[in-house]
């Protein structure tokens, strides 16, 4: 071989040995990686024949753009991301002279990672007293917020870290907490953590508090230390009135019943028993009893409420109008309205109302025309007539005003002078029907004054009692009774004149007056006495 051709043989050797070189080089110095960071939303790493970062972007939910700061590699936000959210980030690196001739102007890296989200540890904590509340999320977090739904306020942290103790707290409570994992990171959806005193058995705390008030359309809401399962077995609950409605599993640890229809019988106490007994306390985990019953008092419905319902139905000689928006046609809002009734204003239905009449009403209090319009809806729905709005009347009564019925008859009123001569006076709406001469009570048996409503009414009865003397009398046949107070009634007696004291407290009139009067005084109509 000659001198030239090892010379060539030499040159080339050399020349392959700076290719392999260069391919060497290329492929350990010039990788360039993309992945997550600890801190920032990614890093770029670029050995020394990588070339240089030209373009950085992310993009969030739907495309959106996520503006980035770019320091040492690390890709920021400039706006807060959501935790859990899914991003894409895409960089752009352009080569060196020889390299971009050779490989490319540009090469370009994309990951596709989720932001990430802390979770609550154990949401369900017990706390020995005195103790702080700790919350315990499943990785680090940077930031926290924690409070009452809708008042939750960012607050970042010296450094990461797993554990938050919120300070001390009432025995038992539940609050609010958000987390964010990354500075850049939205807070977490809010998530509860409810605490509980230390006893010996499952602690439930109850809401609304046991022994407390609970309205008609109120949920209660049991709340356990354990499992649902755990403390109370496979059974539920049992409400006692039976009550519409069920009952549910929010999670693990929570059950609630939820009324249907009207809820709660108004003025009712209802009970709750168990099928096991549990450590119970409120939500403020004060007084922890162990039992297997609970108990609620349920409130009346207002008097204005009881008003307003009868004057709708026509029950009232005034008519009543909403200022605002009418309650809602449903059983749920008509109950809700019962106990927080809306505003409005009554309005006399009749002209020349007597002023006897006027007299007796007090708007939103109770009074002698509420009283009698309550004896006058029970009679006519099968209720005992004792002008008292309990449970039953305030069933009913709602019902008919989701039905639409009305109590269509006039609205009629009785009042009598005792003053000689003495005289009775039917109104019936806005007209004076009769007026009559009659008899009261002699001075030893007057006629009680005042207002009353009709508690009963019969067409013909025996009527009895004592006389002043102490002898007794009985007297069958009397006509067109209306009892209005005690023994005392409205009622035909058979006497030579009529409009001075001749009775026994009774109103006495000529019987074809009594006749005419009788038909307008069912029960619940007003008669007064005056002067």
């Amino acid at each position: 071989m000659g001198g030239v051709q090892r010379v060539l043989l030499v040159v080339g050797a050399v020349v392959g040995l700076l290719v392999v070189a260069f391919v060497v080089a290329v492929a350990v110095w010039s990788g360039a990686t993309l992945k997550t960071d600890p801190t920032a939303l990614a890093q770029v790493s670029l050995q020394p024949l990588a070339g240089s970062l030209e373009q950085a972007s992310a993009f969030g939910r739907d495309g959106k753009s996520i503006p980035l700061s770019v320091r040492g590699g690390r890709l920021t936000p400039l706006t807060q991301v959501s935790a859990g959210e899914i991003v894409s980030v895409d960089v752009v690196i352009r080569r060196p002279g020889l390299l971009s001739w050779a490989l490319g102007k540009t090469r370009r890296e994309q990951l596709t990672f989720t932001a990430p989200v802390a979770h609550i540890a154990d949401p369900w904590v017990t706390i020995q007293s005195g103790s702080p509340v700790t919350v315990n999320f499943d990785q680090p977090v940077t930031a926290v917020a924690y409070g009452s739904t809708g008042h939750l306020e960012r607050r970042s942290l010296a450094g990461p870290q797993r554990s938050l103790s919120i300070g001390p707290r009432t025995p038992a409570g539940s609050i609010q907490v958000a987390a964010a994992v990354r500075p850049w990171e939205k807070l977490s959806k809010p998530a509860t953590v409810t605490w509980f005193p230390e006893s010996s058995s499952a602690v439930m705390v109850a809401s609304p508090a046991p022994g407390g008030t609970l309205l008609p359309a109120s949920k209660i809401r049991l709340t356990f230390s354990s499992t649902v399962t755990d403390a109370l077995g496979s059974s539920k609950p049992t409400l006692s009135p039976a009550t519409s409605g069920s009952w549910h599993k929010v999670d693990s640890h929570t059950l609630v019943f939820s009324p249907s229809g009207f809820g709660i019988a108004l003025g009712s106490q209802v009970h709750v028993e168990l099928p096991r007994s549990v450590s119970v306390t409120g939500p403020s985990g004060t007084n922890l009893q162990s039992t297997s019953q609970i108990a609620w008092t349920v409130p009346t419905g207002s008097t204005a409420r009881l008003q307003q319902l009868l004057a709708e139905q026509g029950y009232l000689p005034l008519s009543w109008d909403p200022s605002g928006t009418p309650v809602a046609a449903t059983a749920s809002a008509q109950a809700a309205a019962a106990v927080d009734p809306p505003a409005g204003s009554f309005v006399w239905r009749y002209p020349n109302t007597p002023p006897e009449l006027k007299a007796l009403w007090t708007p939103n209090q109770a009074n002698t025309i509420t009283r009698g319009a309550v004896m006058m809806f029970e009679n006519e729905n099968n209720i005992a007539a004792d002008g008292v709005a309990g449970a039953a009347v305030w069933k009913v009564l709602l019902s008919n005003v989701l039905a639409g019925k009305r109590h269509t008859a006039p609205y009629n009123y009785v009042y009598v002078h005792r003053n000689v001569p003495q005289l009775l006076t039917l109104w019936s709406a806005g007209h004076t029907v009769l007026t009559s001469p009659g008899n009261t009570g002699v001075p030893s048996a007057p006629t009680v004054l005042g207002s009353f409503p009709v508690f009963e009414h019969i067409p013909v009865g025996t009527m009895s009692g004592t006389n002043p003397d102490g002898s007794k009398y009985n007297d069958p046949g009397i006509k067109w009774i209306s009892y209005f107070n005690g023994g005392d009634a409205l009622h035909t007696f058979n006497r030579a004149s009529f409009g001075t004291p001749q009775s026994l407290g009774c109103v006495e009139l000529p019987e074809a007056a009594a006749a005419r009067v009788w038909p307008y005084t069912p029960i619940g109509t007003l008669v007064t006495i005056e002067n």
